[in-house]
């Protein structure tokens, strides 16, 4: 028998270094290593070794390391996934660009907006992509949400609500004292920020106003903590939001978002598990989610491999196609919303975006057509 020979496809994996190996990253790396078919992961960084080194047996990886700059000075490493602390974050975007790779980044992208500018400065000079995990964007029902925005379904959006609600126990928040200061505004909050920003295209968020307090672990407030927050966004196009935040929601893991405007509503999210639901003699139940890799188990992935085809597509020299990621300009906005919220719970005052950072949207607005739509600023 003789073979046809045919052309040789572009089926090269891209190949990944993951720097973190905690509980995000894991995660993240089980994706890559079992999802995400044209991936592959390469190297682990991580300075807790035991970790590293667990989770390279768990999933074949050959090659890790305590030290981040290993995998970013790696020649054979294409792209890094970067789920370490958030105080690492932009300095690790600026490092991994400056030797060539592409970036995914867990949010935030920087403590302040001078380093995750100083990093995105990093990543435009090196022609690299940088990809933010705001996971919420890649969940079906909140990416179904968008699509009826962009279609007119809500009209001009006037209120917007986000909230997160962290699963809990009876016994209350485990370890409170090791919450970092400010982590409800800059790692829970920070993805309801970005997700408003997003379901108001063509807006940017012009006010802030926030109140939070230690209401589930009040011994720790010393500290510290902050476990309860809301915060009021007033956005360019007049439209209010409200992002909401809890770390002990007795009955799972809550996060949900809407959008109310001049033709309607939409709404996406919630802690279910399923569709079904039991009605018996001890009342109506459902069963819900508890852990934020089984709410987002498909966002998660998702977001990977959007990153995946784009760094792809970059090494072939064509433009990615697909859904928009989020970028930088993003991750910026995002980040300046949730300074200005710890600003605003600081000083008890509403403060304004514009001192904390000049934003610009990150897409054009609205452009809202058809019979379907009705009623003031339709």
């Amino acid at each position: 028998m003789t073979y046809v020979q045919q052309p040789a496809g572009d089926n090269h994996p891209v190949r990944l270094g993951l720097i973190g190996a905690g509980w995000i990253g894991a995660f993240h790396a089980e994706s890559v290593a079992r999802r995400i078919p044209n991936a592959r992961l390469d190297a682990i960084a991580d300075p807790a070794l035991p970790a590293a080194e667990a989770l390279a047996g768990k999933l074949g990886v050959a090659r890790i390391t305590a030290d981040p700059a290993d995998v970013i000075a790696d020649p054979d490493i294409h792209a890094v996934l970067v789920a370490s602390p958030a105080r690492f974050h932009s300095g690790l975007i600026a490092a991994a660009a400056r030797a060539g790779k592409d970036v995914f980044c867990e949010k935030p992208g920087g403590r302040t907006v001078e380093e995750l500018d100083e990093a995105l400065a990093a990543a435009d000079a090196a022609g690299v992509n940088v990809q933010f995990g705001f996971n919420r964007r890649f969940a079906a029902d909140f990416a179904a949400a968008r699509r009826l925005i962009d279609d007119g379904a809500v009209g001009t959006p006037q209120l917007l609500r986000s909230l997160t609600r962290d699963p809990g126990t009876a016994a209350g928040i485990s370890s409170p004292e090791r919450i970092v200061p400010g982590t409800i505004f800059l790692e829970t909050l920070i993805h309801d920020f970005d997700t408003l920003n997003w379901l108001n295209p063509g807006a940017v968020p012009v006010k802030v106003h926030a109140v939070a307090d230690a209401l589930v672990a009040p011994e720790a407030k010393a500290g510290g903590l902050l476990d309860t927050a809301v915060v009021t966004v007033t956005y360019s196009n007049g439209a209010i939001a409200v992002a909401e935040a809890n770390f002990n929601a007795l009955y799972g893991y809550d996060v949900r978002g809407e959008v109310f405007g001049s033709a309607g509503m939409v709404a996406a999210g919630g802690p279910r598990a399923s569709s079904a639901v039991s009605y018996t003699a001890a009342g109506i139940a459902s069963d819900t989610v508890r852990l934020n890799i089984d709410l987002f188990h498909d966002a998660y992935t998702n977001e990977l491999a959007h990153f995946v085809d784009g760094v792809a597509a970059r090494r072939a020299g064509r433009a990615a196609g697909g859904t928009a990621v989020p970028r930088g300009i993003d991750a910026r906005n995002a980040l300046a919303v949730a300074l200005a919220a710890i600003r605003s719970h600081e000083t008890g005052l509403p403060v304004d975006v514009s001192a904390v950072a000049h934003l610009q949207a990150a897409e054009p607005g609205l452009q809202l057509t058809g019979p379907h739509l009705t009623g003031p600023g339709a």
